[in-house]
């Protein structure tokens, strides 16, 4: 496995190789399957992050607490563009995606459920936008991965761990560099992307209100899909995030490891310690001790 972005960088002067082919190696390694099967596994968990946008937009998406109400199709119905149709329809589609996770459907964590919405979010608005071939998007995925496993070796990708900075940063630098690559950008381009999306996302702390990954998870994946393709747009212009990427992962770690408990999923920081968050969580709780005591639930 390699250790830092100093390493990739390295390898790929050294062999030549395609961006994405020492990651194919390692899943080789890791997982004794030929090259073929790793690519259908990518597909089918692209395939799954596709039907995940597909079905918060067409179906009933209300969690069980209420805090999730269809919001994807809110946004991407709407009327008003801020900006244009495109930006609107993909906060639709990541919000959709994770709303998806909320109600209990089916996700793909990449890299965790609480930031289920934001590959799926960039993914599918790159594709509905450019139209990359579904291989450049596999290929694209694998470099992701790759990003996340520097990450968590570096830094982390629990928001237990280090904050939501750990996972909708994480799985936004993921996108970030994915959607680099698919739009035809180089391991540097790639790189700057990543170093870009984790200034934008360093110190943002975990405070899911009554412990759920609703709120405010569910917005935080459309701001960090926002913060993806603003991060790619800076890096194929060539714009210079000055610190080296390496030093923003492990500047992530420091922060992480000096960030205080009530802000690391623990639901006693942040939104969740608020009036209204707690007002919630007793609601919550009261409701599932309800159901526990119910002789006549299964």
């Amino acid at each position: 496995m390699l250790k830092s972005f100093s390493d990739w960088s390295k390898h790929l002067a050294e062999s030549g190789e395609p961006v994405f082919k020492p990651w194919l190696d390692y899943e080789i390694d890791l997982k004794g399957r030929s090259a073929e099967e790793i690519w259908q596994g990518l597909k089918i968990n692209f395939e799954a992050m596709m039907s995940a946008t597909k079905t918060g937009l067409s179906e009933d998406m209300r969690s069980g607490s209420g805090m999730v109400d269809n919001g994807g199709k809110k946004v991407y119905n709407a009327e008003v563009n801020v900006l244009n149709r495109e930006f609107k329809e993909m906060i639709g589609r990541a919000l959709s995606a994770k709303e998806v996770n909320s109600c209990m459907g089916k996700i793909v964590a990449a890299p965790t459920a609480g930031a289920s919405g934001i590959m799926p979010g960039i993914l599918s608005t790159m594709i509905a936008i450019h139209n990359i071939p579904e291989k450049k998007v596999l290929e694209g995925m694998l470099i992701s991965a790759g990003i996340g496993l520097i990450i968590e070796r570096k830094a982390s990708l629990a928001g237990a761990v280090g904050g939501c900075q750990a996972e909708t940063g994480s799985a936004a630098a993921m996108g970030a560099g994915a959607l680099v690559y698919c739009l035809g950008g180089d391991f540097d381009q790639i790189s700057r992307a990543v170093a870009i999306t984790i200034q934008c996302m360093l110190g943002l702390v975990c405070d899911p209100v009554a412990g759920l990954v609703e709120v405010p998870c569910v917005v935080r994946n459309a701001s960090a899909t926002a913060i993806a393709f603003s991060s790619a747009q800076m890096a194929l212009a060539g714009y210079d995030p000055v610190i080296p990427v390496d030093e923003c992962v492990e500047a992530m770690g420091e922060v992480g490891q000096a960030m205080e408990d009530r802000y690391k999923e623990t639901a006693e920081g942040g939104l969740a310690a608020t009036k209204t968050g707690k007002s919630i969580a007793r609601k919550v709780l009261h409701e599932d001790i309800e159901i526990f005591d119910d002789p006549d639930h299964d």
